[in-house]
């Protein structure tokens, strides 16, 4: 045979390996669940639960033992800050908890007697703050109006004293990337990426089981099966899953930020091409694993299992420095850990592509690597049904 008729007879083959693979993916109603429902209803769901993404005005209850001018001048001072809203004054401790075991309150502020007598003598005063940590937001809220509220009512009282009204230190802050500081700002990008590689991964090991099901059926053969070289097999697969995603892709990483006003500043063109190198790696990642998926249900345990284990290796909960070098070496194996950290670099903090190079390359790496994984695996299945 001549080269250009090899060549020739290989693109026949890939375009007949890509050809089946579209129909049966079309024609097998839970694939088609796990490669488009899930893509498409996990990002609204997961942004709605996260919004709002910032909480103000928490009900607070006071129990003021001081009962002096400047209490009552602290008191509403925290009353203005944007995440405290005082909902009254308790007699004591105790009424105060009862009011927050009845949800009337989520917060005690409790002003010490000897409040104003320190700070008339220019000394340090403890005011304790008790919060209910049923929600983190609500923490995070309290944490940081508590945090401004001290600088603030430190430069009043230098004010009172007759000292300069400037603080020594100014407090000016400047959030890159999310400027609401809201909690779904910071953890829906990275969990869209996360969404984009685990939905294909549970399509394509179910399409695994799949075929082992068939074999076991038909004594070791799989009648949908093309007659193709192990590569060309798994690249006219991964052809067909990667052009069935294209609208996906759009849909999760470009039109999700948008609809929910999450951070979108970076190109998408560089958003775009980032993400492929990421959809292959997934993609052959799935191949490389359905060696080890026997019955189409076992993936269900697989996506479950690996899902929350991948976003902590990710780094987004968190941080990666503080990682053992076995959890690191498994993290760099995983695409959405390297996804995750280049989507949020262009579309969170506005970098361009070329300034996300390591997370890029790494991506290629990965899909280059387990390319071979899935070619491998897939020869190795060929030659054992042939003995």
């Amino acid at each position: 045979m001549k080269p250009c008729d090899s060549i020739k007879q290989r693109f026949v083959e890939l375009y007949a390996v890509w050809r089946r693979e579209f129909r049966i993916v079309l024609g097998d109603v839970g694939v088609m669940v796990f490669f488009f429902g899930l893509p498409v209803l996990y990002p609204v769901v997961y942004t709605l639960i996260y919004n709002p993404e910032v909480a103000r005005d928490i009900p607070v209850a006071v129990v003021d033992n001081c009962r002096t001018a400047g209490s009552r001048e602290f008191v509403r001072m925290a009353d203005a800050a944007e995440a405290i809203s005082i909902t009254g004054y308790a007699a004591d401790l105790n009424e105060a908890r009862r009011w927050m075991n009845e949800k009337a309150c989520y917060g005690i502020m409790v002003i010490p007697e000897e409040y104003s007598r320190k700070i008339g003598r220019g000394e340090q005063a403890v005011i304790p703050f008790y919060v209910e940590m049923s929600l983190l937001l609500r923490y995070r809220a309290f944490l940081t109006a508590l945090t401004d509220l001290s600088i603030a009512a430190g430069v009043q009282i230098r004010q009172l004293e007759g000292l300069p009204s400037v603080s020594p230190v100014g407090n000016a802050a400047i959030f890159l990337g999310d400027p609401t500081q809201g909690f779904a700002s910071f953890v829906i990008p990275g969990i869209l990426v996360l969404i984009l590689q685990q939905s294909l991964i549970l399509g394509i090991t179910m399409l695994g089981g799949g075929v082992a099901e068939r074999r076991r059926l038909y004594g070791g053969r799989d009648p949908l099966a093309v007659k193709a070289p192990a590569a060309i097999t798994v690249m006219g697969k991964s052809l067909c899953y990667f052009t069935l995603y294209i609208p996906l892709i759009i849909y999760i990483l470009v039109f999700i930020p948008r609809m929910f006003s999450l951070p979108h500043y970076g190109s998408v063109t560089d958003v775009l091409l980032f993400i492929v190198p990421l959809v292959f790696a997934s993609i052959f990642m799935g191949m490389a694993l359905q060696r080890f998926v026997r019955e189409r249900e076992s993936s269900m345990i697989m996506f479950v299992f690996t899902s929350v284990i991948f976003l902590f290796l990710s780094g987004l909960t968190w941080p990666r420095y503080a990682m053992s070098p076995l959890w690191l070496w498994v993290g760099d194996a995983i695409p959405s850990t390297w996804g995750i950290e280049g989507f949020v670099r262009i579309n969170s903090n506005g970098a361009a592509l070329r300034q996300s190079v390591q997370p890029y390359l790494a991506l290629w790496f990965l899909a280059i690597a387990y390319f071979i994984l899935a070619t491998a695996s897939k020869w190795m299945e060929e030659n054992r049904k042939m003995k």
